[in-house]
C-alpha cells in the first residue's frame, strides 16, 4: 500500500540545475550508505523514505555494495519502492554506482567493462527497476584504461539502463579526463560525487574548477564527516553513535581534544546564525553555486527535516567566512 504522501512536499525544498544538464537535484539528497541494510529496522528505512520523500526530496543514492551485507541497500530500498511508492517512481531521481569490492574473483572491482556492466544488471535486478536516472564510477582504477571504464558508462545510456552517468571520488586531473571521454562518447558526465566538508576541503583544490568549466554538478558526500560536524560528540561519545556502534570509518581516536575544541567553537558560531552545528555545515558547502545537492545520511526521520532546514539560511557574510576558516586553520 501506498504511505500518505504530502501534496505540499515540493513547496519548501529547492531545487538546482545539475550543470548543464536539463536536471534539476533537490537541494538535499538522500544517500543509503548507512541504516538500509539488512541489519538494520526495516521500518525505520521506510519511514526515512517517506519522511525524505514528503519534505521534497527526491533523490535517492544507492550504491551496489551498501549495506551490509552488500547489496542489501538496494533490495531493502526495491522492496520499499514496490510496496509504499507504487506510481512515484517518475517523481525520483534513483542512483547507484559500482567501483569497490562487490565479489570474489578479478570481475567483482574496480573498473572493467565487465564489471560495471554486471553490476549494474544485478542492482537492477535488485531494485526490480528498469533503469537507474544516474549511475557512476565509484572511484578511479588505476589499472583499467579510463576510456574502458568511460566507455562502459557510455553503454549504459545507449542500453537505456541508466538515464545520466557520474563519476565519484576522482581527483581534478582524472576528472577532467573521463569528462573529456565520456563528452567525445557522446554520453556527457552529468553530476562528480566527492566527499566534501569543513574537515575535508581536497576539492577546493582545482576540482570544483573543472566540474564548473566542463558543466557537470557537483554532490559531495560525508557533509557533516561522519558526524563530527554535529553537536553529538561535545559531551563524549554517546552510546547509540556511529562510533560506538561501528567504528569503522569514525573512530574514537578520531576523537581528539583538539577535534572537540574546533567543533565546539563551530557549534558556538552556528548559534550565532541561528542554526544547529550541522545545519551551519550543510549551509557552508550549499553556499556554493557550485554545488547541486548536498547528500545527507539519517537514522531518524527527524536528522532529514534538521538538514532541509539548512536551506533557511545558506548565505554567509565574508566575516563569517573568514571567521570559520581561522577556527578550522
Amino acid at each position: 500500500m501506498n504511505l500518505d504522501i504530502d501534496k505540499n512536499r515540493y513547496k519548501t525544498m529547492t531545487y538546482n540545475r545539475c550543470g548543464n544538464s536539463g536536471l534539476k537535484l533537490p537541494a538535499v539528497s538522500l544517500g543509503l550508505w548507512h541504516n538500509f541494510g539488512f541489519v538494520n529496522v526495516f521500518e525505520n528505512a521506510k519511514k526515512l523514505i517517506e519522511t525524505a520523500f514528503n519534505n521534497g526530496i527526491t533523490h535517492f543514492d544507492l550504491a551496489n555494495n551498501y549495506g551490509p551485507p552488500p547489496g542489501s541497500a538496494e533490495e531493502v530500498f526495491g522492496k520499499i519502492l514496490k510496496q509504499n511508492f507504487r506510481g512515484y517512481r517518475d517523481e525520483m531521481i534513483i542512483s547507484s554506482k559500482a567501483g569497490y569490492t562487490m565479489w570474489d574473483g578479478p570481475y567483482g572491482d574496480w573498473g572493467s567493462k565487465k564489471y560495471l556492466v554486471s553490476s549494474l544488471d544485478q542492482s537492477l535486478k535488485r531494485m526490480k527497476l528498469d533503469y537507474v536516472d544516474i549511475f557512476y564510477h565509484h572511484r578511479p582504477d588505476p589499472e583499467t584504461p579510463l576510456e574502458e571504464t568511460m566507455g562502459a558508462l557510455s553503454l549504459m545510456v545507449q542500453q537505456g539502463k541508466a538515464l545520466y552517468v557520474g563519476i565519484s571520488n576522482y581527483g581534478a586531473e582524472e576528472a577532467l579526463k573521463a569528462v573529456t571521454i565520456l563528452k567525445d562518447n557522446g554520453t556527457p558526465c552529468l553530476i562528480h560525487q566527492p566527499k566534501y566538508s569543513m574537515f575535508e576541503r581536497w576539492v577546493e583544490d582545482g576540482l570544483l574548477e573543472v566540474l564548473e568549466a566542463n558543466g557537470v554538478g557537483c554532490i559531495p558526500f560525508s557533509p557533516l564527516a561522519q558526524g563530527l560536524l554535529t553537536d553529538k560528540y561535545l559531551h563524549g561519545i554517546p552510546a547509540d553513535s556511529r562510533v560506538a556502534t561501528s567504528g569503522v570509518f569514525l573512530k574514537e581516536s578520531n576523537i581528539t581534544p583538539e577535534k572537540v575544541a574546533t567543533i565546539s567553537k563551530l557549534n558556538e558560531m552556528a548559534k550565532s546564525r541561528e542554526q544547529k552545528l550541522s545545519q551551519m555545515a550543510l549551509s557552508w558547502i550549499l553556499k556554493d553555486k557550485r554545488i547541486t545537492s548536498v547528500l545527507i545520511g539519517a537514522s531518524k526521520p527527524e536528522q532529514i527535516t534538521d538538514a532541509i532546514a539548512a536551506l533557511n539560511n545558506t548565505e554567509f557574510s565574508a566575516e563569517e567566512l573568514i571567521q570559520i576558516d581561522n577556527i578550522l586553520a
